[in-house]
């Protein structure tokens, strides 16, 4: 197995073509496809399945691409600063769900890290695309939290994407309105309170099972639901609709989220926090800031 070769899949996966792949690399296509199936020899599985208008990933083969990227992505950084003679430019990425914790421990981190070069990423996602980030690495790291209800679901899809949950902390269940709603003076609240009023969820795209809802209670039959894709847009949908949230930590310091009112809910479900990495890879050292950074920030 060799560099070149990694590099010629993972080419031939993005162009979904040999003849492509062949062009993009000026190789010969009768010499890209020899060294794949050496390659698929050595490996003892097919990387890729021919069909009549070029070629689709088989599942073996996309798991071996990713740790491919991965491998490749750390010999050009290799390259680079001992061959290129090229300052390495830090990098560090971090997906997560719509939760300030995470995002307040990355501000944490890249003032740690503020280096005069550097190329950080941060992804706040849907639950399905936290773990696929994490899982093709993509991302360090994945925050993401777990109720009673699917904590055990979750743990089987970790351990089938090899994946590993580490958990930080639990938080209780609480109701996010704004400050001049009708029921804004209660101490505490219960759903049924609140069932002819509009709850706002996080949408999970193609994954609409409750199992992958980053909100607790997600079995409750609400009587009105609003999806939306990030935070800024529920909070405005809440002030603006005398809407509500159900959650834990939800909510930052900014200029609308000081009009958002958190009371208790009787309903508990508690939800426990936590990142997720690659089964038995280290993380780095900006990835254990980060991580203490969550904790700091709990």
């Amino acid at each position: 197995m060799t560099i070149l070769q990694l590099k010629y899949v993972i080419a031939i996966d993005e162009e979904c073509s040999m003849r492509k792949a062949a062009d993009r690399l000026y190789v010969s296509q009768p010499g890209l496809s020899s060294a794949v199936r050496e390659l698929e020899s050595e490996l003892g599985i097919q990387i890729f399945e021919r069909v009549h208008n070029g070629v689709v990933t088989t599942a073996a083969g996309a798991s071996f691409i990713a740790y491919a990227r991965h491998a490749v992505e750390q010999f050009e950084k290799v390259e680079d600063k001992y061959l290129n003679k090229r300052k390495e430019r830090p990098t560090f990425s971090v997906s997560m769900q719509h939760y300030t914790v995470a995002v307040n421990a990355f501000i944490d981190t890249v003032r740690e890290y503020d280096l005069d070069e550097y190329q950080y990423y941060i992804r706040e996602t849907q639950t399905g695309e936290v773990i696929e980030d994490v899982k093709t690495m993509k991302s360090e790291i994945g925050v993401i939290a777990l109720s009673e209800f699917n904590k055990n679901t979750f743990k089987k899809i970790f351990a089938d994407a090899s994946l590993e949950f580490n958990e930080l902390f639990s938080r209780d269940t609480y109701i996010y309105l704004s400050k001049n709603h009708p029921l804004a003076d209660r101490s505490e609240l219960s759903l049924d309170d609140l069932r002819d009023y509009p709850c706002m969820v996080f949408d999970q795209g193609d994954n609409t099972s409750f199992y992958y809802r980053e909100e607790a209670l997600a079995t409750y039959d609400y009587k009105k639901v609003i999806s939306t894709n990030e935070r800024a847009t529920s909070i405005e949908l809440m002030l603006g609709l005398n809407g509500y949230a159900v959650g834990a930590a939800m909510l930052g310091e900014g200029k609308t989220s000081s009009d958002i009112k958190v009371i208790k809910l009787k309903e508990e479900e508690p939800l426990t926090f936590g990142y997720i990495t690659r089964k038995g890879v280290q993380l780095s050292e900006m990835g254990e800031t980060f991580v203490g950074k969550l904790k700091e920030n709990s």
